[in-house]
This record gives structure tokens, C-alpha cells and sequence, in this order.
């Protein structure tokens, strides 16, 4: 994980890095979030966040989830309430929040398109196998920050 404290010096750090074309992305992430004092920090860890595959096609899991100890499920952020999830953050990481989201995991089901949230994610390479990611909600300043790992290639 990267030494980040703040918003501000994460940011630096994710703008010092090279970019990272698209292409390269093609294949399975594990991911961990950066905690910087984002509502998030912790909520994706808590609910069994695995992280992200992205296909050659260019379509993406980005909400890529263990159900048991081999599944990973793919839900499709359609149907979180972003501004409920940021005003209610504390929720997400309590035990009771795991449990319920292991059970809505298999009613959640689908593919990923940001289309349907106000959220774009950034990517800029650490090196071959490890990038960092800074994922922005629309009207809101704050970014969450994240690292994947490849698991496997394209």
C-alpha cells in the first residue's frame, strides 16, 4: 500500500504516476482502498470488495465481490444509493452491513456500467501489476482512492 495520509498528498501521488493505457488494464485486480479520510475508507474491505476485471471488449466488474471462498460476483452499481452510501458510511462498515450485503449479493447480480452512477474512476500505473486508482462522484470533492494488484493477464 502506498504511505498516504490526506486527500491532498494522495492526490499528488496518483498525479505523479505515468498513465495507464486502456488496453493494459485487460484482466483480474485484487484492490484495497487508501485510507485518506474518505467515507468509503473501509466500507468496500468490509463487504468482501475483491476488486475489479476488466475484458478485452473494454466492459468491466468494477464492483467485484467474494461470495464464499472461490466465487467472486460482479454487482452492477446501478442499484446502490450512492448519496445514501456517503451519508451513511459508518453503516457500511459495521457486521451487520457484511451480512445483509452477503445476502443481497446474489439478488444484485449483473454486469458493471458507470452509465447509471455519477462516478468515474482514474487509473495511473505503479508499475506492470500494480496501479492506483482514483474513483470521483459527481459534485462531490472528496476522491476515493484505491490500489489493484493483478491476479491474472488478459
Amino acid at each position: 500500500m502506498l504511505p498516504v495520509k490526506d486527500q491532498q498528498t494522495a492526490l499528488e501521488e496518483f498525479r505523479s504516476l505515468p498513465p495507464i493505457a486502456p488496453r493494459e488494464l485487460v484482466g483480474l485486480w485484487k484492490g484495497h482502498g487508501i485510507p485518506t479520510g474518505h467515507p468509503f475508507d473501509g466500507v468496500l474491505e468490509n463487504l468482501s470488495w475483491f476488486g475489479k476485471r476488466f475484458t478485452p471488449d473494454m466492459r468491466v466488474d468494477a464492483l467485484l465481490f467474494r461470495s464464499g471462498d472461490r466465487r467472486l460476483v460482479a454487482i452492477d452499481p446501478k442499484w446502490i444509493p450512492l448519496r445514501l452510501a456517503l451519508r451513511f458510511h459508518e453503516v457500511g462498515r459495521m457486521r451487520v452491513a457484511r451480512n445483509l450485503f452477503s445476502y443481497l449479493q446474489r439478488r444484485l447480480s449483473a454486469a458493471m456500467v458507470y452509465d447509471h452512477q455519477p462516478i468515474v474512476d482514474h487509473f495511473r500505473r505503479i508499475h506492470a501489476d500494480r496501479i492506483m486508482g482514483a474513483m470521483t462522484i459527481r459534485n462531490d470533492e472528496r476522491i476515493y482512492f484505491f490500489e489493484l494488484q493483478r491476479v491474472d493477464g488478459p
